[in-house]
């Protein structure tokens, strides 16, 4: 589509593109580490896909938290296809501290402390794991 940002752009860095998906290391200010995994297509829900192209998307979600925890090691992942603001099929990987402006409440509550600060080396290190493992 043409007015649809993750078709016509990355929507993130890119880490690893495949034919049908791509992951990206996100730009969310005061959320270090955030990633997605982007369907390549324009559809807009997980049964606009084949069953096998459903396995593929959820493999590579499972495979990228995998990464994601060895790499840096979030007290928690939070994992959402929510797509309100751009229907485009697309799976948030938010790697949650105890520390972090809202934990334990979702990142849509109101912060509860100040945002965490990034590590960039430890970022760095995620992205070169994932274009590693998925490159």
């Amino acid at each position: 589509m043409n007015d649809c940002p993750l078709c016509t752009t990355d929507g993130g860095r890119v880490l690893a593109r495949a034919a049908q998906w791509r992951i990206v290391l996100a730009d969310e200010p005061g959320w270090p580490g955030v990633a997605r995994v982007i369907w390549q297509d324009h559809v807009a829900e997980m049964t606009d896909l084949s069953t096998a192209h459903r396995q593929l998307l959820m493999q590579v979600v499972f495979e990228l938290e995998a990464v994601m925890r060895a790499q840096l090691a979030p007290d928690k992942i939070n994992l959402a296809s929510l797509g309100n603001q751009v229907p485009h099929l697309h799976w948030h990987l938010v790697p949650r501290y105890r520390d972090d402006s809202h934990f334990p409440a979702p990142l849509w509550a109101a912060p509860v402390r100040a945002a965490r600060a990034a590590d960039p080396a430890r970022i760095e290190a995620f992205a070169e794991a994932v274009t590693r493992g998925f490159g």
